[in-house]
C-alpha cells in the first residue's frame, strides 16, 4: 500500500509541476485532472472514498468552468505543448526546486504518516470514513447544496463574459424575444 500512495503522491507533484509549467490552458487543465485524481486517490488510500468521489466530482465542476473561461479568452490556434522548449525548461526547473526543497525538508520526515487507516482495522468497529458520511450529510448538507449553486452561478457567469458581441452561448436562453 505504500507503493501505491508513493505513485499517488509523485502524480500529484507531478501534476501540480504541469499545472505550474504550461502556459496553454488546455493542458493546464489536463494537469488538474491529474492533480485532483492523485489527490482523491490519496484519500482513498488514507480511508475516505466518499469523501474522495464528493471531492473530485466538485473539482471536476470547478475545472469545468475554468477550462470554459480560459479556453474562450486564450483561444490560439497552436499552444503550447509539453513538449515545447519552453515548456520543458520550465518542468526541469520545478522540479530542480521540488528536488531541492525535499532534501532541505528531508531531516523532519516522519515515516508513520503513511499508515492507511484499514491498517488498524481490528481496533475500530467502522471503517474511517463512515462517521464522515453521516456527518456531511447532517451538519454539510446546506454547504453541498450552495457548493452546487455558487459553481452554476460562476458557469453563467463566465458564459456572459464569454459571449461577445454576438450573444456567443446564452443566445439559446434569450432567443428571440425582441422580434
Amino acid at each position: 500500500m505504500v507503493y501505491i500512495m508513493c505513485i499517488f503522491m509523485l502524480g500529484l507533484v507531478f501534476g501540480m509541476v504541469v499545472v505550474a509549467s504550461n502556459p496553454s490552458p488546455y493542458f493546464g487543465a489536463l494537469g488538474l485532472v491529474v492533480v485532483s485524481g492523485m489527490g482523491c486517490g490519496v484519500l482513498v488510500g488514507h480511508g475516505a472514498p466518499f469523501l474522495s468521489l464528493v471531492l473530485f466530482l466538485i473539482y471536476l465542476g470547478g475545472m469545468l468552468v475554468v477550462f470554459a473561461y480560459s479556453a474562450a479568452l486564450a483561444a490560439e490556434p497552436f499552444p503550447e505543448t509539453l513538449g515545447s522548449r519552453s515548456v520543458i525548461f520550465n518542468v526541469l526547473s520545478y522540479v530542480v526546486w521540488v528536488v531541492l526543497g525535499a532534501s532541505f525538508l528531508w531531516d523532519g520526515w516522519f515515516g508513520g504518516l503513511w499508515l492507511t487507516v484499514d491498517e488498524g482495522g481490528e481496533l475500530s468497529l467502522l471503517r474511517g470514513d463512515v462517521g464522515g458520511v453521516a456527518l456531511m450529510y447532517s451538519s454539510g448538507g446546506l454547504m453541498l447544496v450552495l457548493s452546487a449553486w455558487v459553481l452554476l452561478l460562476t458557469l453563467f457567469v463566465v458564459l456572459e463574459v464569454c459571449r461577445g458581441l454576438s450573444r456567443g452561448a446564452l443566445r439559446a436562453v434569450y432567443g428571440k424575444s425582441k422580434s
